[in-house]
């Protein structure tokens, strides 16, 4: 197959299909289901019953904070904190928990605790922060379940900067534990550790070519490489990386100067020793390093002997406490580049006052150079960023406030709306980036919504534009980072109402024809909610066709967002390019189209049954893209049947591929062409998984059943973004 011709692949493509640690490993093609089954109930310790925002709601947190505090200056002799101050090793754990977040597809960040478990608790770049982990354990043990790990990781870097003399933004609380690895997270196809950057750029000189959704620049990496590119120093080349990785995790250049700079204001690099000499990561130690990783047997293996990075040195002249040094040794003096004793390359200042000098972390009375990574000269030398960094060194107070909000924003991003935060401490102001939705004020009646059923089954808009809107408004929700969904009708603003996965045109009839119901109602009823309510009320009359009377459940309460609420371009990264569900590419991909569904389906937090039942309702209702009959098994088009899957299953017919996509359904003893398919209707049939599930509701007495089931994964999508419907 010549890929040059396809499109980039717009997943985290390489994961759903079988590894070699896999007893599917004999068939290496086949399709992996796991992705589907991430966090299983059965490895949850707390149970079904568990709600940890109840738990989080009893939290003392003050008391929390208080302890924080006072645990950041009690040096431990099992892992003595620089300057007797363990706030720069908290700060990097909170950041490093963050900054695995991309763009692309909301996966990573600080939301699930992830990083205690591999791959990320053994990258390369987290060197150490096993010891920040297990130095929280005092604190974790004593708040028990009212406080999971991934709220302590981040609420344990706000108060390192506030011990440190800085006022944070604010603190958000209702970050939920995972309790085993994401092995299927795709963080690059590279088998070794920190490989050359060339690995995940299809044009290493055109650093813009860096591969989707990657934004990371190398393996085991969280942003750039501190030595330059692929170790290499020459700032203004880590500054385009640096400008792309810092883009792909939704920041501008101003946040991007305001984050290095803060996070270097405070804290040191170690690379005071032979990084070859180190143990192995967490992940590969033995037994009795009890989840301990990287042990130095030099020196003391801690303290003035740490080595993690490989550079050596502070940043700032004083760096347990917030100052404004950073600008001012950057600016001030001239950099030449230097080999630490690690043997990383670090720039140090020419000439330096002696006063300008920090001291050593541990060596009483000893000064040593500051230093600067590759990613901070960047910031000198390239135009734009330097005309930031200017502006923050004549202006303190203004540095502080962009800090402040933009480390808010990298600790929060995933979290999701405002509406899921928890505590005293969250902020009041609405941010852009937490994509705002107005609350509503109206309740609505059984009788009241049936009305409105009946408005909109009547209005003229058939039932398929009605059940495509309403699909293509919940579908963009993702459950990495709780964006898009349904609530907010933002399908109706630009850029959505643009996509061409939308189809714009039929888009704005139907949107058009709800305001026009809208505005005759006695009551305000939301866009959002007209357009769920539609598709539901749709979805019941095709359930009546097939002699089947159900209520597809409806909860009102979803916002209108406005333009101004709404940041047009951080909404671009949601644009659908595939849709399984609708048998719709954007165009011809590398990867398979059945892996561009899984990666799909998880993103929206269904499992494989829900996607299976979907699948099979969804064609019959005639819902494909442009109205392509590919798939749509039945002569019955808009019946709610299981005919899909009596259909698939049948052997009364044959399958013939007409190319690596297009698939002709053929009856044996006519020869005659009954049906088309693509390889998603077929998957369903020719995967042994799925087809178990296939066989299912393709069953005499499990009509009924398909029908329930479909009600309740249709259900479950509508209202995937309602926060205020969970528990």
């Amino acid at each position: 197959m010549d890929k040059t011709k396809k499109g980039k692949c717009p997943v985290m493509h390489g994961a759903n299909t079988e590894t070699v640690d896999s007893v599917m490993s004999w068939w290496p093609n086949a399709l992996n289901l796991d992705i589907l089954h991430q966090h299983d109930t059965k490895t949850n310790p707390l149970g079904q019953e568990f709600n940890y925002r109840e738990e989080f709601n009893k939290l003392d947190l003050e008391a929390v904070k208080n302890d924080l505090k006072k645990l950041m200056t009690e040096s431990q002799e099992w892992w003595p904190a620089d300057w007797g101050h363990y706030g720069g090793l908290m700060i990097r754990m909170a950041w490093h928990a963050s900054g695995t977040y991309r763009i692309a597809d909301g996966r990573g960040g600080g939301n699930t605790g992830n990083q205690r478990f591999a791959p990320l608790n053994s990258w390369p770049d987290n060197g150490n922060l096993d010891k920040a982990r297990r130095l929280l354990w005092q604190i974790k043990k004593k708040y028990g379940n009212k406080l999971s790990w991934a709220d302590l990781f981040i609420l344990a870097g706000n108060m390192a900067y506030e011990s440190m003399g800085f006022k944070t933004f604010g603190f958000g609380g209702g970050r939920e534990d995972i309790w085993h690895p994401e092995k299927d997270i795709f963080w690059g196809a590279e088998k070794e550790w920190l490989a050359p950057t060339k690995n995940r750029y299809s044009d290493d000189q055109n650093r813009e070519t860096l591969e989707n959704p990657l934004a990371a620049v190398q393996m085991g990496l969280i942003y750039v490489n501190p030595e330059g590119v692929d170790g290499k120093p020459d700032p203004l080349r880590t500054a385009h990386d640096v400008r792309l990785t810092f883009r792909r995790m939704a920041m501008n250049d101003e946040e991007t100067v305001a984050l290095t700079a803060g996070g270097h204001t405070v804290g040191k690099a170690h690379g005071n020793g032979d990084a070859s000499i180190l143990g192995p990561s967490p992940e590969g130690a033995p037994i009795e390093h009890q989840g301990f990783g990287w042990i130095n047997p030099k020196g003391k293996g801690n303290a003035e002997h740490t080595v993690t990075s490989g550079l050596e040195g502070a940043w700032t002249t004083t760096p347990d406490r917030w100052n404004h040094t950073y600008f001012y040794l950057l600016f001030t003096y001239d950099w030449e580049l230097k080999k630490s004793p690690a043997g990383a390359w670090q720039w140090e200042p020419i000439n330096i006052k002696e006063e300008d000098r920090p001291f050593d972390a541990h060596v009483p009375g000893v000064r040593r150079n500051p230093i600067m990574t590759d990613a901070d000269m960047a910031i000198k030398m390239d135009p734009e960023y330097r005309k930031i960094a200017e502006r923050f060194y004549k202006d303190p107070e203004y540095f502080g406030k962009t800090f402040a909000r933009v480390w808010f924003k990298l600790t929060h991003r995933d979290l999701g709306p405002k509406s899921r935060y928890l505590g005293q401490d969250v902020p009041k102001e609405d941010l852009i980036w937490q994509d705002p939705i107005p609350t509503v004020d109206y309740t609505l009646s059984e009788s009241e919504i049936k009305e409105l059923k009946a408005k909109l089954l009547n209005s003229g808009l058939t039932h398929t534009e009605l059940i495509n809107t309403a699909w293509d408004s919940a579908r963009t929700f993702r459950s990495s980072d709780y964006r898009g969904g349904a609530n907010g009708a933002r399908i109706r603003l630009a850029p959505q109402k643009d996509w061409e996965g939308n189809e714009p045109e039929r888009l704005a009839k139907v949107i058009k024809k709800l305001v026009s119901i809208q505005a005759g109602l006695n009551k305000k009823v939301s866009i959002a909610d007209l357009i769920i309510l539609g598709g539901s009320a749709a979805v019941e009359a095709a359930a009546q066709k097939a002699g089947i009377n159900i209520q597809v459940p409806f909860s009102p309460g979803r916002g209108d967002a406005t333009p101004e609420m709404t940041d047009a371009e951080s909404f671009a990264v949601l644009e659908p390019i595939h849709d399984g569900y609708r048998n719709w590419l954007k165009k011809d991909y590398s990867i398979k189209a059945e892996e561009l569904l899984l990666d799909r389906t998880q993103l929206m937090g269904l499992t494989a049954p829900e996607m299976t039942v979907l699948i099979g309702g969804m064609r019959v209702l005639g819902t494909n893209y442009g109205g392509v009959k590919h798939g749509v098994f039945t002569d019955n088009v808009g019946t709610l049947s299981n005919d899909f899957f009596v259909n698939l299953t049948d052997m009364k017919y044959t399958w013939k591929p007409l190319n690596d996509d297009l698939y002709n359904i053929v009856e044996r003893k006519t020869g005659e062409i009954k049906w088309t398919a693509t390889r998603v209707d077929l998957v369903f049939g020719s995967n042994s998984v799925l087809r178990s599930y296939a066989e299912l509701y393709a069953q005499d007495d499990n009509k009924q059943k398909f029908i329930k089931d479909f009600v309740n994964a249709w259900v479950k999508v509508m209202n995937a973004d309602r926060f205020d419907l969970k528990k």
